[in-house]
């Protein structure tokens, strides 16, 4: 049975999705910024291929040969350094070390991309929701919960009506006290739209 409720808690999470979702819109977000990295990029094209035309190729040529030699040299002289200090007892103590610290760099590692899952989750939740329209939903619960529940509005009317007419004024008085709270949505729909795309 642990099986079992162990699947459908997984099958029924919906954490992955929102991650999906918050991956799909921050990829969309850097998307948005291509076009004006293209522009940049065709912008200075022209000074760097003619920065690489004017470049001598001996002179290049000799600078790679020059760190060429200075990377052997140093490398040489690094290894003749770790010859000669090489002690076995403090090499057992070092590779413990370090196989000690990749442990705790891997754990840290693992902390800090389970972070990284939580946010772009929540992210997610937040642009399915956007996408959705909830969060407009959301802040007018809150502006209700804060404000308070809107009293039904009574229509009165001045004009007498005949005795007929007795259920007309009923009806029209439920549909007016509907309007209000509608007329309500919309307003904060409207305030909430731009802020949701702001995210």
């Amino acid at each position: 049975m642990a099986i079992t409720d162990d699947l459908r808690k997984t099958l029924s999470d919906p954490t992955p999705l929102y991650f999906a979702a918050g991956t799909a819109d921050l990829a969309l977000q850097q998307a948005k910024k291509v076009p004006a990295l293209v522009e940049q990029l065709r912008a200075e094209a022209p000074a760097r291929i003619d920065a690489v035309r004017n470049t001598d190729p001996k002179a290049v040529q000799e600078k790679a040969a020059a760190r060429a030699k200075e990377a052997q040299a140093t490398l040489q002289a690094k290894v003749g350094e770790l010859f000669g200090t090489l002690d076995v007892k403090k090499l057992g103590e070092t590779a413990q070390d370090l196989a000690l610290r990749g442990v705790g760099v891997a754990a840290e590692y693992a902390v800090k991309a389970r972070e990284t899952y939580e946010k772009v989750a929540e992210h997610g939740e937040q642009a399915v929701k956007t996408w959705r329209g909830e969060a407009a939903e959301e802040i007018e619960e809150l502006a209700i919960a804060v404000e308070g529940k809107p009293e039904p509005v009574e229509v009165h009317d001045d004009e007498p009506k005949p005795a007929g007419a007795e259920a007309g004024p009923a009806a029209e008085q439920k549909p007016a006290a509907k309007k209000a709270p509608a007329a309500r949505k919309a307003t904060t729909t409207k305030k909430t739209t731009p802020s949701a795309k702001g995210e």
